[in-house]
């Protein structure tokens, strides 16, 4: 295993979940970025390189749906989990634009987190192309 960490930007505006999630993902060797609103994360998208984002669909005012369109447009076939406690996430995955989102239902375990993760992250590591260039937001080689 590569001695550099997984980078992962969390954007949930409940400080507790991006707290819990912080926790869970350090424990197992990630680099966590958490952020609360949609141009938070798409600032720290823009300036810092992922491997995979954990979104809340509900963000208070802003669109978790809105977020991840914005970062695929960025990024096509970025990684992403979906979370949210307030919604059956079925529809996510069956919209064209956000395919291979990974949706994950709160409460959740913190393995089901680690899982998750790790199964998004793998998810991208069969898609990269070593000779595209690599653009923000994009994970490092």
């Amino acid at each position: 295993m590569s001695s550099a960490l997984r980078r992962v930007l969390v954007i949930d505006d409940q400080v507790d979940v991006r707290t819990m999630i912080s926790i869970v993902l350090r424990i197992h060797d990630f680099d966590v970025v958490g952020v609360a609103t949609e141009a938070a994360g798409l600032d720290e998208f823009d300036g810092t390189a992922f491997d995979v984002a954990i979104i809340d669909i509900f963000l208070g005012r802003d669109s978790g749906l809105d977020v991840i369109a914005k970062i695929r447009e960025r990024a096509p076939g970025f990684p992403i989990v979906a979370i949210s406690g307030v919604t059956a996430l079925d529809f996510v995955a069956e919209s064209p634009e956000l395919s291979d989102v990974i949706c994950l239902r709160k409460p959740f375990r913190p393995a089901e987190l680690v899982r998750v993760t790790e199964v998004a992250i793998a998810s991208r590591a069969v898609d990269v192309d070593p000779d595209k260039e690599k653009r923000p937001g994009e994970p490092g080689r």
